[in-house]
């Protein structure tokens, strides 16, 4: 099921905590998405300067979790709680994977516009400015309705059932693909035309440029999706980003345990880092690298906790 990428083994030794560290390595799950593939590989990296041997394995988001309640993998950095089944709160509830606190990245999807859309449309960010200028984001086949473009088509239907439900006075129209939608999105900007889109984050379009986020009223528990209607749209469910261990690692791995604890990471790098991979063409592991380099100061109370706790 899982193919291990890569395997390293040229650990750094800190002084006398180095002879400590367990023999046996640390399994990170490596995902099909950039950013938490840079996660990864941050973690990865400090967790050998403390003289861990660190193995990444290629893991599907739900075949993960089966392997970690399992014990064949160890440590998630980033984990994405939505889309993942029954199998996450089931292994949470019985003890054979723990999560251990918010990673620091702040997930969004939802509908973005650049800034200078406000001008043509006041009363934006909120959803309720666009029954009164739908024309400004029209375009001459949606005319006089505005155009938002969606998802493709087989990432489903949320933003065109929204619209539906909320009766807004715009067409869903699906982009072909991620790329199809990134340069849309660039072309528009360039040339300052109208542009509604769904969209998400983390991702290295926000490194590059400024967007807004449609904002929705503010809801009491979980967005339900499904059943909303206007005075009470809640949008889009927001995934947690957290960081799981599997039952034994705690005890297994005590320094590494507090160092998983203590890592962090935030939007604007991680957008920074997915620029540099994706639109650059540099590696996870130089980009890895090249954040550990720069980030000293942010880093160092994080191995101090794991050699803390491995006396």
């Amino acid at each position: 099921m899982f193919k291990s990428t890569l395997k390293l083994t040229a650990a750094l030794c800190i002084g006398a905590f180095a002879s400590s560290a367990q023999a046996e390595a640390i399994r990170i799950p490596v995902n099909s998405w950039t950013g938490q593939n840079t996660s990864a590989h941050i973690a990865g990296q400090l967790l050998e300067k403390l003289d861990y041997e660190v193995e990444y394995v290629t893991a599907g988001a739900v075949p993960q979790l089966a392997a970690m309640a399992q014990g064949t993998l160890h440590f998630q950095p980033e984990f994405w709680d939505n889309n993942v089944g029954d199998i996450y709160p089931k292994a949470i509830a019985e003890g054979d994977i723990a999560l251990i606190g918010p990673l620091g990245i702040e997930s969004r999807e939802g509908w973005i516009y650049p800034p200078y859309m406000e001008e043509q449309c006041p009363g934006l960010p909120s959803y309720e400015a666009l029954y009164d200028c739908a024309q400004a984001f029209a375009v001459a086949d949606t005319f006089p309705d505005g155009r938002l473009i969606t998802y493709p088509a087989d990432w489903g239907t949320r933003s065109r059932d929204l619209v539906k439900n909320l009766d807004l006075p715009f067409q869903a129209v699906a982009g072909g693909s991620e790329g199809a939608m990134v340069a849309e999105l660039r072309s528009a900007i360039a040339a300052k035309q109208p542009i509604l889109m769904m969209f998400w984050a983390p991702h290295w379009l926000f490194a590059e440029y400024d967007f807004n986020w449609i904002d929705f009223d503010e809801t009491e528990g979980v967005c339900d999706e499904a059943n909303q209607s206007r005075g009470s749209a809640c949008g889009f469910v927001q995934a947690n980003v957290g960081k799981l261990v599997t039952r034994d690692f705690k005890e297994t791995w005590p320094g590494a345990y507090a160092f998983a604890e203590a890592f962090q990471m935030d939007n604007a790098s991680q957008n920074k880092m997915i620029l540099k991979v994706d639109q650059q063409g540099m590696s996870v592991e130089e980009v890895a690298a090249g954040w550990i380099a720069e980030n000293e100061t942010i880093w160092t109370p994080w191995i101090e906790a794991a050699k803390a706790a491995q006396k």
